[in-house]
């Protein structure tokens, strides 16, 4: 079946107007370019047709190359075949002009086809960038060639490298695009512009020899050298943005055919390379994380949320209450005191004036938003809410308390979440009648920052409650995923063993501030301990002792260094001393008094260096501390938990901040195999104990060779 199309109707006044087609996004396939090289052939060669004007079907030019296709290229695919031979070539150097009319979105090698064209005219919010960096890969069809030529080296490498989008009226005033009009007389207008270049009363532009925006070559090297430098702080650990410098130099400097010709080349590296792999893996896994056997796909219709009420005007209530105002709903904050909730109304005012000062936000809008916000003391108002989310701290007694309330107050289609990041649901409901309505909805701190939504479902959670939560992290532009019920879900418990494996080391003779170093440049946003120190020793302490009751025979016993320093007084960032010491701007630095704490809780248990653990490398390091997690993520996949292993790899990055770049923890394991992350924690077992035991998930997939997100039968597996 034919992936996309392209339509070409000849108008009157000669213009040949060819439509992509191919929904959602009229994605560039090999389809649609077999189509637009056809219309191409037979708008250039017929005598009736002056000019062309490019366009998109339903208010969408292009929203780039079909990101399925990659992989499936030609292996004997002539390098520049699409970028030179065609687009060059023909489209640009014909002697009829082309004008794209760009409404909706020009991404990627939508734009890069648009800037083929000899002008361009759009709409004033549609969208125009080159986001290919942020899958690995780097513009392909000319876009780093012809972007710096149109907008001016500094603006290029900034949409380049941001992977930033700009809308019309920018792009207009920053000339990638020569002309604003509605969408309604936009390919009138971009008919009419080909008419005027044809008559040579507009001028006609081959953006690829343009040099009107290009800075003096001394400038342009010292430009590319301060660019790279920012990259590589910013990304150490990936290629690509370097190499789409070295690109964009390689055209300036020896000449835009050169430059083209480099791209293709070193497009079909990076596209190969394990960190495309990755991002495009993740790109995928986001988009599936919605769709769910036996609850997506049978029939049933979201139920409109009009109103929303949260319990705790905390940092995670008030954050919650933020993001659901910013998206336009109405909700309700109760709280115990009018102390209580007078911070936390003003933890929501100080959010939204966060969003105004970074230019997110109009102080009208914010005002608007803030509007739709109001305080309570009591339930009354509770009576007309669709959606009820507890935010609470971690005390089973309360929450079963607030459920037991809830029930006489709401009516009875009222959706009851918690947004409790490990207690059993079942617990937390235990006082109730309403099981089929209670749900998790556990957000992550803070709340109106950060992108998942984890959705916690018990056997009784009824599917329509599923459905409805689904559909309110759609409006809330939250990334869900949907779980079941157990101490920790997916996230935390996933991860319950990265603390727990950092402090075995610790314990065992290595440095601290190396482990977190070491991590850190490994991709992860902080290391274990820094992370403690933000959580706080209290949260770390109570959550341990969850896993510790549930997962007692996995467990790193140990937790004498944190009950020393809590001894002490020190419990983390909000203390300004936990792990590191903190100045009044809330800057880490490392404490040399940490050794005697960490000398005292090895003398108290016993524990003396390790000569083997003392040779680890990095490498291992790293392996000792994630491999656990791994281990952890088969578990949740094996007791059906979460129901597949990519929907654990967008939990890592978006919930636990786990580098993109590597995929996600399960698909980064499966780079390495599951025999070798198998192979590793079974010595580390026979060596130090049942804390690294690989569960049985992941030993079936190692016998048989297979990836951690395969089906395997397990007995066959035993052969």
């Amino acid at each position: 079946m034919a992936k996309g199309t392209t339509i070409m109707e000849v108008r009157a006044d000669g213009v040949a107007v060819i439509t992509i087609s191919n929904p959602p996004v009229n994605a560039i396939s090999f389809d649609v370019i077999a189509c637009l090289q056809r219309n191409y052939a037979e708008a250039l060669s017929r005598s009736d047709v002056k000019a062309i004007v490019l366009t998109g079907a339903k208010g969408r030019f292009c929203g780039g190359f079909d990101i399925s296709a990659f992989g499936k290229k030609p292996k004997n695919e002539k390098p520049g075949f699409l970028s030179i031979d065609f687009l060059s070539d023909i489209v640009e150097d014909a002697r009829k002009p082309s004008v794209a009319a760009i409404d909706g979105i020009a991404l990627g090698g939508g734009l890069e086809v648009a800037m083929v064209c000899h002008a361009r005219v759009s709409t004033p919010s549609a969208q125009l960038g080159l986001p290919e960096l942020q899958l690995g890969i780097i513009p392909g069809l000319g876009g780093t060639q012809r972007l710096p030529r149109l907008v001016g080296l500094q603006k290029a490498l900034e949409m380049m490298l941001m992977s930033k989008a700009i809308k019309g009226r920018e792009a207009h005033e920053v000339g990638l695009v020569d002309a604003i009009t509605s969408a309604n007389e936009l390919v009138n207008t971009a008919c009419s512009w080909a008419l005027e270049i044809v008559e040579n009363k507009r001028p006609w532009f081959k953006n690829l020899y343009r040099t009107d925006r290009l800075p003096d070559l001394v400038e342009v090297k010292d430009i590319l050298k301060f660019a790279r430098v920012q990259t590589k702080k910013k990304a150490p650990n990936v290629q690509h943005p370097i190499v789409c410098i070295d690109v964009i130099e390689e055209g300036i400097v020896c000449g835009p055919r050169v430059g083209l010709m480099k791209e293709a080349l070193s497009a079909k590296v990076v596209e190969q390379s394990q960190t495309s792999k990755s991002l495009r893996h993740f790109f995928f896994a986001q988009r599936a994380t919605s769709k769910i056997p036996n609850i997506t796909n049978i029939g049933l219709t979201p139920r409109k949320i009009k109103k929303a009420a949260i319990v705790g005007g905390g940092l995670m209530g008030s954050g919650i209450a933020t993001v659901l105002i910013l998206n336009n709903f109405k909700v309700i904050l109760k709280e115990i005191n009018e102390q209580f909730l007078s911070a936390g109304i003003n933890r929501v005012k100080g959010n939204l004036q966060s969003f105004v000062r970074k230019g997110q936000l109009t102080k009208e809008d914010c005002e608007k938003k803030f509007s739709l916000l109001s305080g309570v003391l009591d339930y009354e108002q509770f009576r007309d809410a669709d959606l009820v989310i507890e935010a609470v701290i971690e005390d089973i007694l309360l929450k079963q308390q607030i459920f037991s309330d809830l029930e006489k107050y709401c009516h009875h289609n009222c959706i009851f979440a918690t947004n409790t990041s490990t207690i059993d649901l079942n617990l937390i409901g235990q006082k109730t009648g309403s099981q089929d309505r209670i749900i998790g909805a556990h957000f992550f701190s803070p709340a109106h920052v950060m992108p998942l939504l984890e959705i916690v479902r018990t056997h009784q959670t009824s599917l329509q409650a599923i459905v409805d939560l689904l559909d309110v992290a759609k409006k809330i532009q939250k990334t869900p995923i949907v779980v079941g019920n157990c101490t920790g879900f997916a996230v935390n418990r996933m991860f319950f063993p990265y603390g727990q494996a950092a402090s075995f080391l610790v314990d065992y003779g290595l440095d601290l501030y190396h482990i977190d170093d070491v991590i850190t440049q490994f991709g992860m946003p902080m290391g274990p301990f820094r992370l403690a120190d933000l959580v706080g020793f209290g949260v770390a302490t109570a959550t341990r002792k969850q896993y510790f009751q549930r997962y007692p025979e996995r467990c790193y016993k140990s937790m004498l260094l944190l009950q020393i320093l809590l001894e002490d007084n020190r419990t983390g960032e909000s203390s300004r001393k936990g792990f590191y010491v903190y100045d009044d701007k809330r800057k880490a630095s490392q404490d040399p008094d940490l050794r005697k704490y960490i000398e005292k809780s090895r003398n108290m248990g016993g524990v003396t260096q390790d000569p083997k653990l003392m040779k680890l490398t990095d490498n291992d390091i790293v392996e000792i501390i994630l491999f656990p997690v791994v281990n952890e993520a088969c578990r949740v996949l094996d007791e059906g938990i979460s129901l597949k292993a990519s929907d654990l790899d967008v939990a890592s990055i978006m919930g636990m901040g786990f580098p993109s770049y590597r995929g996600g923890v399960m698909f980064w394991a499966d780079s390495l195999s599951a025999k070798y992350v198998y192979d590793r924690l079974e010595a580390w077992s026979k060596d130090y104990g049942p804390f690294f035991k690989p569960c049985e998930y992941l030993a079936a997939r190692a016998r048989q060779g297979a990836s951690l997100a395969a089906k395997v039968d397990i007995a066959k597996s035993r052969l």
